[in-house]
């Protein structure tokens, strides 16, 4: 015999989620600090930067950096996964509200989610 989905079974799996994203973003980043220390990391002296050109440019170099286990990379990994956190909420509470078959609440995670994913992929000003 199976067990309803209920709207406490879908708060509470949400809030583990939420719980797991933080954690993990918390350990990711703990590891990418010590990582950096361990590599000798000291303040820059001077603070003027030459921007990447392109997004590509930045993701490229993000993912070549992490390939390379690099303490920065590894701290930016554990912010990408604090940022992916509400998103891959909202994934989940879209998922629960079509096992509820509550349309309405689909329909709004849908928007939300869309809106979120767009602005994500496009809020790099360059």
């Amino acid at each position: 015999m199976r067990k309803n989905f209920t709207d406490i079974d879908l708060n509470r799996s949400v809030g583990n989620l939420l719980r797991l994203g933080v954690i993990l973003s918390v350990i990711t980043s703990l590891i990418g600090f010590i990582k950096l220390f361990m590599e000798g990391f000291t303040m820059p002296k001077d603070y003027s930067f030459t921007p990447l050109n392109s997004s590509q440019k930045v993701w490229a170099y993000f993912w070549d950096s992490l390939c390379l286990g690099k303490g920065e990379a590894i701290i930016q990994l554990g912010i990408l996964m604090l940022i992916f956190t509400p998103l891959m909420r909202i994934v989940f509470a879209l998922i629960g509200y079509l096992k509820e078959k509550d349309y309405v609440y689909v329909i709004i995670s849908a928007i939300v989610l869309v809106i979120m994913t767009i602005s994500f992929l496009t809020g790099y000003a360059h």
